[in-house]
């Protein structure tokens, strides 16, 4: 028979979202009410490995937090403890430390984790599971990218962000008679690019999922102008490519998990206004759509979980 939980771990992994807070409170407070103690694993693995802090969670710790973004944890996306940064005489080299985290889980006498992360958070939080480690996965993402649940935490304020850039972008757009082209987040996923496109009414919307034809999308803008709208707003996901191209990246990316998108902004203006001879501006919205308070609904999403 299992050993019953009295003490439990909860840590936070990968990009951050709107709404960690209020799963740290939701956690804590309903671990509390069972006698468990609770303890946070600061920025992802890094406590369990000497790198940083582990800090006992009690009511005082979370009190005041579900409004709050960000993490009171901190987090980080290159915190992978099977492939962890290890500092060395010539560089940087990636070693396999998951015993260690292992070890160091059991010595500190915690009987389960709660693994609050996306997509690569909750691929590391399950290769942890198969080593014996017990875990409960919380999915969390502003990309909504998850295939395993219905929606995911942080999704909704941040298509509430970029819509109210869209909104403002049309007032400068028309005063201007520009073309805007807008970059949100969602890496291979245009979830976020297909919500606020929509609700901002912007002309044009390019998803990963659909490479684009560049000739269409000037077609469009031309009609708006030849029809008297003289100004277009174009959404673009940042995983977003040409039919027959490829994504754009950062220029600093490097092959592996460190690659990662960057430009398709810039691209698409340039080309557009290439081929129209329109005044065309592109703004990224970047880590704008990750940050601020949890909307309303990301809050209950949270506190449920």
């Amino acid at each position: 028979m299992n050993e019953p939980i009295r003490r439990i771990a909860i840590t936070t992994g990968g990009g951050d979202a709107p709404g960690l807070n209020a799963v740290i409170r939701a956690a804590v407070l309903s671990a509390i009410q069972l006698g468990w103690e609770v303890f946070g694993i600061r920025k992802g693995y890094a406590g369990l490995l000497g790198e940083d802090t582990i800090i006992p969670l009690d009511p005082q710790a979370v009190r005041g937090i579900t409004h709050l973004g960000g993490t009171i944890l901190g987090t980080t996306n290159r915190g992978d403890p099977f492939s962890w940064p290890v500092h060395v005489s010539d560089g940087i080299i990636t070693a396999d430390r998951s015993d260690e985290v292992i070890r160091a889980f059991r010595r500190l006498g915690f009987d389960a984790l709660i693994a609050i992360g996306g997509d690569g958070s909750l691929q590391i939080a399950n290769e942890l599971f198969k080593k014996g480690l017990p875990v409960v996965g919380v999915p969390k993402t502003i990309d909504n990218d998850l295939a395993a649940t219905q929606v995911t935490f942080g999704f909704n304020t941040a298509v509430e962000t970029a819509t109210d850039a869209l909104d403002k972008l049309h007032s400068t757009a028309e005063s201007h008679e520009r073309v805007f082209v807008v970059e949100v987040m969602g890496r291979h996923t245009g979830w976020i690019a297909l919500h606020a496109g929509v609700s901002g009414t912007a002309d044009v919307i390019l998803l990963p999922e659909i490479p684009y034809d560049l000739k269409k999308v000037c077609e469009k803008i031309e009609m708006r102008y030849l029809t008297g709208r003289n100004f277009a707003i174009v959404v673009v996901a940042e995983g977003a490519l040409p039919a027959g191209g490829s994504a754009s990246y950062a220029e600093d990316a490097v092959a592996g998990r460190d690659k990662r998108y960057g430009g398709i902004a810039d691209r698409l203006a340039h080309e557009i206004h290439r081929q129209t001879g329109r005044e065309t501006r592109s703004l990224v919205l970047g880590h704008l759509q990750r940050g601020g308070s949890p909307s309303a609904w990301d809050r209950l999403i949270a506190l449920r979980f």
